[in-house]
């Protein structure tokens, strides 16, 4: 089993329900659906297409919605701008007329107030710079620091500078209402810079806020520097290294990577490192070999989930690229890694509780641990952990509950029936655990649940699977 989970990204390449099979088929986990780019309809079929492959799945295939989030770009051009290093060129923000065709606009009303003389602006995801000279009333000068072809709506950075946006903007309210009603697994909000945030999506959500994860999107030095609040706040929190990379000094990116990956597994949230995996592979049927000692440091962070943008939207080779992960996955996880697992906080009873099942589990050699959750919250706490060998499995009655763990590493999920007798629940989880090529009759687990005292206290259990006799279960699970 490969403990680190697989998101794609969504796009014209990817989103037939024949590709999406594929897909799931090489190794996809999580399905992501960015915004930025989709129209409501077209992601609605995506959406109805997973639901149907779902039906056919050993393992679900989950749905993340991504919001835009408050983007800057450039205006429309009437023809290209070809940026010549040294070159002066005028940038004016929207709603000013009258301007000369060769000049940049930029649709952010209160850019000429916010940045001062000297201040980088970034075009492009870093392909183009410019250095402002000067600021006049409705115009400013700047420098071509790094040239290029500039083309109609290249998104912009501010580097270093508080911009006067809203967290989530009017399209990402639609967008949010748009994942409410198709009942979404996850929704992953853009540049999250303080856990207010957060806190403002809660309030939109409403009393579906216990039905959706909150993924936080950490993207600016902002962000960087209201991490552990930001952390506490959501449920887990994406490196959104192309955004972040350019917000920040690049030097500083792995820095930053491994500082977020250590205050979720400080904190127990979920962790996923996005963009650039194999960038190459939208072009090329091999990835370099830098890349491929990138995704393998994400596997040693023992980060929750690696996820692909372009390489599936519009590469050439998205079913390859998920193939590529999910080998070097396999290959990097037997090796010890840095899970920062003796930083965990354990003020939570729970949590503790958890931590002893992981412990007793790995001085038995034990195949597994057999968690029955009705939320995933035990789940969840057992995979804090990062136990090195034993598989995390847990069954729940609740369908949602179940995709909601696909995000977790090293869990796998199933939903069952829960039987008022708790032996009976545990025969049918041991039929099916009976069913995969990891498990067999002799080997030892240990079980974790509140149902076992019949106080509703966690009890912990040593047994093995031959103490049920899953072939005299009727079983009434759905797989």
């Amino acid at each position: 089993m490969r403990k680190t989970k697989i998101i794609c990204t969504i796009g014209p390449v990817s989103s037939s329900y024949e590709a999406l099979e594929q897909l799931a088929r090489a190794g996809m986990n999580v399905v992501r659906l960015n915004m930025s780019h989709g129209e409501h309809e077209a992601c609605a079929k995506v959406i109805k297409a997973v639901r149907t492959l779902n039906r056919k799945l050993h393992h679900p295939i989950a749905v993340l919605i991504d919001t835009q989030g408050p983007e800057i770009r450039t205006g429309d051009l009437s023809n290209e701008l070809d940026l010549k290093t040294g070159d002066v060129i005028s940038v004016v923000a929207r709603g000013v007329e009258d301007v000369e065709a060769s000049s940049i606009q930029i649709n952010y009303e209160d850019l000429i107030h916010d940045v001062s003389v000297g201040d980088k602006i970034t075009v492009d995801n870093g392909l183009i710079n410019l250095e402002v000279l000067s600021k006049e009333e409705r115009v400013m000068q700047c420098r071509v620091v790094d040239g290029g072809v500039l083309k109609s709506k290249r998104h912009v950075n501010l580097p270093g500078i508080r911009v006067n946006l809203p967290a989530i903007t009017e399209k990402d309210r639609r967008d949010i209402a748009f994942a409410v009603e198709q009942e979404v697994d996850f929704i992953a909000l853009s540049f999250v810079r303080s856990a207010d945030d957060i806190a403002e999506l809660k309030q939109l959500l409403g009393s579906k806020a216990d039905k959706i994860k909150i993924i936080a999107k950490i993207e600016d030095q902002e962000g960087v520097n209201n991490l552990d609040a930001i952390v506490t706040a959501s449920d887990g929190v994406m490196v959104a290294r192309g955004d972040l990379g350019v917000e920040i000094n690049f030097e500083l990116l792995p820095q930053v990577q491994r500082q977020i990956v250590a205050a979720c597994a400080v904190q127990g949230k979920r962790v996923i490192v996005a963009t650039h995996m194999l960038e190459s592979m939208i072009s090329s049927p091999m990835p370099t070999r830098a890349e491929v000692t990138d995704v393998a440091n994400a596997v040693y962070e023992e980060v929750d989930a690696i996820m692909l943008s372009g390489e599936t939207t519009i590469g050439k080779y998205p079913f390859k690229c998920v193939e590529v992960l999910d080998r070097i996955a396999r290959t990097i996880e037997p090796s010890p890694g840095l899970a920062f697992t003796d930083k965990l906080q354990l003020g939570n009873n729970k949590q503790e509780i958890a931590l002893a099942a992981v412990k007793l589990a790995e001085s038995i050699h034990a195949a597994a641990i057999v968690v029955p959750t009705r939320r995933g919250l035990m789940a969840n706490l057992v995979a804090n952990c990062h136990p090195r060998k034993p598989i995390i499995c847990a069954f729940t009655n609740d369908s949602r509950t179940r995709r909601h763990l696909v995000l977790t590493r090293n869990v796998l999920s199933y939903r069952i029936n829960f039987s008022s007798d708790p032996e009976k629940t545990l025969a049918n989880a041991a039929r099916i655990m009976l069913s995969r090529q990891e498990f067999s009759l002799d080997d030892k687990v240990v079980v974790i649940s509140d149902a076992l005292s019949g106080a509703g206290i966690e009890a912990i259990q040593i047994r093995t699977l031959r103490d049920w006799d899953p072939a005299k279960v009727e079983s009434d699970s759905q797989q």
